[in-house]
């Protein structure tokens, strides 16, 4: 049972407010040492009046109830008083010695007549796949009767992770802790009680019969109109709590060399190593090679500067090694491998305790990552990762920092636009580079905008790979293609389909087609 009263809706920009509140507090957090990778996030949920609007159904089973026992049963007034125990609302009408077997009863009419009207309150289903969406669990916690409190669930499709029924007060902080939970979502003044004795956050939801003043001094660190903005009140509490472990990371490992590519993630932690250490325990090196782009040094040496730190520009020699030339589908283990051999010495030269790179959360569950695992074998660390920060995390944590690279495209190195099985050559990098130089210039002059552009090096043929939205008018560039012939291909067609980010990897089944 839970409560009653529905208020208006609260945008979710104030949402986002209300979590930007709560990071302040958990900057106290940064000052504790972490310790393995991020915990997963957990999220509980009250289920009456927080997810289900379960008016209808107990105003029927009353109803009945008293039909069936001659009780003066006000229905109207107990669903204004959801939330506690039933057998504290039974014992408004029975004496005690009949409010056990009634509430036995209550619970065999319950499935008939009180699941098929109970609606699900706005937001809920969002609400659940929000926290799916950050790979969290969900679990409801609720003193109604667990079977029930399961019908429910099942009839509106909501699916969260467990269900935990017949807590109240003390029980639901109990089983908050059982669960490791971060976050307890109630309507309830009680139930944000029971969110600060498991030391977790609680967020009120005004959906029930308690306001939201009373839910704030009940200790609710943030109060929502209803559900509907919970998940961006949760995109801005999942970020600051990633930034906060960041945070710690860094501050634990004392000193960094940052592999630092130029990119959106290695920009990103190389800002945040500073603003945590500060710039004489951070370095930046941007290895030099022929497989790096033109421009790209240049970049990332102006924004190192813009940060104070020192950057340094090794050679790496990939080419070198055989495994690396003759990109099969476990090429960017070799150039990982030779980029941490050649940072190793750089940073023992400079007292540097840890090396660490740009790999984010979303990295390691993509396809075709061989260079993470080279990393890890030559003791790289990755603190983005650990924290389980996300690219679209970094890029928003970036865009807030005012970091130029926040929206910086994808910039692989070139021979990730060589065909998987075609052998890796310095004329071959060399002519991609010159032709995706003349295409981006070709484009510029007939001013035509581009954000993504690779040429794909199918062999004597080349495949032209632009933003979706432009692609009908580069089709009319004849300039464009004659920048890739002037670079040295025989032919060159433009990919209708635009811009996909690593689609070279759709051919590592059948490499020989491109040979």
């Amino acid at each position: 049972m839970d409560g009653d009263h529905v208020g208006r809706r609260r945008t979710g920009r104030r949402a986002a407010r209300g979590a930007r509140h709560y990071a302040s507090r958990m900057h106290q957090l940064s000052e504790q040492p972490s310790s393995g990778p991020v915990e997963p996030l957990v999220v509980g949920f009250d289920l009456d009046m927080t997810l289900i609007d379960s008016r209808p159904g107990i105003h029927a089973v009353f109803t009945a109830l008293a039909a069936e026992t001659g009780a003066p049963i006000d229905a109207d007034a107990v669903v204004t008083r959801l939330g506690p125990p039933l057998d504290e609302e039974l014992a408004r009408w029975f004496p005690a010695d009949r409010v056990a077997p009634m509430a036995d009863r209550f619970r065999e009419l319950y499935p008939d007549l009180a699941v098929e009207p109970t609606p699900a309150l706005p937001g809920a289903a969002e609400a659940l796949a929000a926290v799916h969406r950050h790979t969290g669990r969900s679990v409801v916690i609720t003193a109604k009767y667990e079977p029930n409190a399961r019908l429910h669930l099942d009839h509106l499709e909501l699916r969260p992770d467990a269900v935990v029924g017949w807590r109240w007060g003390d029980g639901k902080a109990a089983a908050l802790v059982e669960h490791a939970a971060a976050v307890y979502v109630g309507d309830h003044a009680a139930d944000m009680r029971a969110a600060v004795s498991a030391g977790v956050v609680g967020v009120g939801v005004a959906t029930g019969p308690v306001d939201a003043d009373e839910l704030r001094a009940a200790g609710a660190t943030v109060v929502l109109e209803d559900l509907s903005g919970f998940p961006e009140w949760l995109d801005e509490f999942v970020l600051q709590r990633r930034l906060v472990d960041l945070r710690r990371r860094l501050d634990d490992l004392g000193s960094v060399l940052v592999a630092f590519s130029g990119g959106a993630d290695s920009a990103f932690l190389l800002a945040a190593a500073v603003e945590s250490l500060g710039p004489f325990q951070v370095v930046a090196a941007t290895a030099v090679s022929h497989s790096l782009a033109s421009g790209e040094l240049d970049d990332a040496k102006a924004f190192a500067e813009a940060l104070g730190v020192r950057h340094l520009s090794p050679r790496t020699y990939e080419l070198a090694r055989d495994g690396y030339r003759a990109n099969g589908g476990d090429r960017c283990y070799f150039c990982k491998a030779e980029l941490i051999e050649v940072l190793r010495p750089v940073a023992a030269s400079l007292s540097i305790k840890h090396i660490v790179t740009g790999t984010n959360a979303d990295d390691v569950v993509a396809g075709f990552r061989p260079g993470i695992r080279a990393a890890a074998e030559r003791g790289a660390l990755t603190p983005l990762l650990d924290a389980g920060l996300t690219k679209a995390q970094v890029r928003e944590a970036s865009r807030r920092m005012g970091l130029p690279t926040w929206d910086k495209p994808a910039a692989a190195c070139l021979s990730s636009r060589i065909a998987f099985g075609l052998e890796i050559s310095r004329d071959r990098l060399e002519r991609v580079d010159r032709a995706e130089a003349g295409v981006r210039a070709a484009l510029k002059d007939a001013g035509i905008e581009v954000r993504n552009l690779r040429v794909r090096d199918l062999g004597d043929h080349a495949r032209l790979e632009v933003d979706p939205d432009v692609v009908e008018w580069v089709a009319l560039c004849e300039e464009a293609s004659d920048a890739v012939l002037a670079a040295g291909f025989a032919s060159v067609e433009l990919d209708e389909r635009g811009f996909r980010s690593g689609s070279l990897n759709e051919q590592l089944v059948e490499p020989e087609r491109y040979r």
